[in-house]
């Protein structure tokens, strides 16, 4: 099966005249399903569709090439926000793209969904645009946006858009897309699970059981209350993501009322089966081998997805609020066909590089109660302390790995996604543990401890960090028993909200303790959605609306810093290396 057309001259060999629908990305079109459009326009496709792509449009005839699709345009900013591929957490210009051919920035605009759909607009004023990803998702509502440094309106409103689907869109686009097929006006589309509509609010009839937000108006205005009604806000989507226990959401935006509907239920094992059989071709299109390639391919070509959500959800995190945290895992006989098609690329060399996820090793639900009352309001599964409820078990996924470590052609298996080890050391069966240890690591295992105070742990929403000193150690108990070298590559992040020198001190004295040397230590992005964002805006946590410290300023770290430092902790900072002194800021 051949790439679905970005040329007219390829959507004249498919024997077309006019698409049912032309999907505009931020992306350079790989058809993989690691990209969401490859997954949206393969799906689509199956379903009986003609999709078109438009790639990185840059002028009126890039975004007219097709002309007028017969049902709707379809836009979104590729995998990344387009504002977090662009900037680095110091609002610096990146200079590389890994999603654009050559791996070149600058090949799509800022805040690209708006940009991309005003112009759809401007030229096809009578043609519904749908919009979708992960920008338009994570901006649903009016949201703190960091790079403006200021309340932002739903990108629903600041763009035009028709429709707007939040979270993995398979269901919602196929439900759209037939209704759209049977004549129904995208106006009447106000009841599609996933999705978000604007109305006049003198047109909208009220809808039992709503809760409402409050309005942009008060959200956006930059003084303590505001940023009280802020928090409360963020709280309230928080809270009502959930597909068991959702309710409708409202915020208004002067005369006109977003309207959000319940999530869309994840997909079952055999919905998730469908999708990732389709046919992919699992590389760039080939009009980019003059340009380089699309370095976003070298990552994921040799790789598996078997899960999606994380109950993790991490405040910093922007998955629980897109995916959700309820887990949706494929069968194993999926997950094997899709290595045995690996295994017969032609550069293929014996390695699958992940089998892996949001979180790799998540293949059921946190408890069991999860599927019939939907998650607990405002606790997480993991962190502080694991829910006394959860069930711990890593039986299927170590089985599946066995049957993947069996196949033919395969030499190894790597986990290279994120391992969640609290989960890991809870359960008392050190089977997957061993075999991850003996099988599953190429030298290094990366996981994510992210800090070593306690206190910014639980900001965070991550776990004590007594649960990481016990799975370090028995990591190397593991593995000197197996006559192994690996080590583990902590992730960490400085300037999270509540962390202060004292704390920064606090993580340098820690890696100097556990003769770690990290190349690199993340610094807080306040992307949108996340918790964390919310609390970055507005100094409160709003999920327990008690008053946060937020580090801003190298100076303001330093004075609140200066509270809580005693002379041991002063010495220890004049002792450290210079590798790890950069933790201050």
């Amino acid at each position: 099966m051949p790439f679905l057309p970005v040329t007219v001259k390829e959507m004249r060999e498919y024997g077309w005249n006019q698409p049912d629908f032309v999907l505009v990305t931020g992306d350079a079109y790989v058809d993989h399903p690691s990209f969401g459009t490859a997954i949206i326009s393969r799906v689509l496709e199956s379903a009986g569709y003609r999709v078109c792509i438009v790639s990185q449009p840059r002028n009126d005839g890039d975004f007219s090439r097709f002309g007028r699709p017969r049902l709707a345009f379809l836009v979104n900013s590729g995998n990344l926000d387009s504002m977090v591929a662009h900037y680095t957490a110091a609002k610096k210009r990146r200079h590389d793209d890994a999603y654009t051919p050559g791996g070149k920035a600058g090949a799509r605009p800022d805040r690209a969904v708006i940009v991309y759909t005003k112009k759809l607009k401007a030229l096809f004023p009578d043609v519904p645009v749908a919009i979708g990803g992960i920008e338009a998702s994570l901006r649903r509502f009016a949201h703190y946006d960091y790079w403006d440094d200021r309340v932002r309106p739903s990108i629903l409103v600041d763009s035009g858009a028709d429709l707007l689907m939040y979270g993995m869109g398979e269901k919602h686009i196929v439900e759209i897309a037939d209704r759209l097929n049977a004549g129904e006006p995208i106006v009447a589309l106000t009841d599609i699970l996933g999705t978000c509509y604007a109305v006049k609010t003198g047109d909208f009839i009220p809808i039992p059981g709503a809760v409402e937000c409050a309005p942009f108006e008060q959200v956006s205005v930059p003084d303590e209350k505001g940023k009280r009604l802020y928090a409360e806000a963020c709280r309230i989507q928080q809270e009502q993501h959930d597909a068991v226990r959702g309710k409708t959401l409202l915020q208004r935006h002067g005369d006109t009322l977003v309207v959000q509907n319940p999530p869309m239920p994840p997909l079952t094992t055999e919905e998730m089966d469908k999708v990732y059989s389709l046919p992919f071709m699992r590389d760039y299109h080939p009009s980019y081998r003059s340009l380089g390639g699309v370095p976003g391919i070298e990552e994921v070509k040799f790789s598996v997805i078997h899960n999606r959500g994380c109950f993790g959800a991490c405040n910093f995190c922007a998955l629980a609020f897109h995916q959700g945290r309820q887990i949706s895992a494929r069968s194993h006989e999926s997950v094997v066909e899709e290595v045995k098609k690996i295994t017969d690329m032609p550069d293929f060399k014996g390695y699958i590089h992940d089998v892996g996820g949001p979180t790799a090793n998540f293949r059921r639900p946190s408890c069991d109660g999860q599927l019939e009352r939907g998650l607990c309001k405002n606790k997480k599964c993991l962190a502080p302390e694991l829910c006394p409820s959860v069930t711990v078990t890593h039986e299927d996924y170590l089985s599946l790995l066995r049957e993947l470590r069996a196949l033919p052609k395969v030499k190894k298996v790597f986990i290279r996604s994120g391992i969640r080890f609290d989960y890991l050391v809870a359960d008392p069966d050190e089977s997957f543990f061993k075999e991850l240890i003996d099988h599953h690591i190429s030298g290094q295992l990366k996981v994510a401890p992210e800090h070593c105070s306690n206190r910014v742990l639980r900001a965070m929403g991550k776990p004590k960090i007594e649960v990481y000193d016990r799975f370090e150690k028995r990591f190397y108990e593991l593995t000197k028993s197996a006559g192994k070298k690996q080590y583990l590559v902590p992730y960490l992040m400085s300037s999270h909200p509540g962390s202060t020198v004292a704390d920064a001190i606090e993580l340098a004295v820690f890696l100097k303790k556990h003769h770690l040397h990290p190349e690199q230590v993340q610094d807080f992005y306040p992307t949108p959605g996340t918790v964390s964002t919310c609390m970055f805006y507005t100094g409160l946590d709003p999920l327990t609306m008690q008053p946060i410290y937020v580090p801003k300023t190298p100076k303001g770290v330093q004075e609140e810093g200066r509270k809580g430092i005693n002379r041991r902790r002063k010495a220890a900072l004049r002792g450290l290396n210079r590798s790890v002194a950069f933790l201050l800021f």
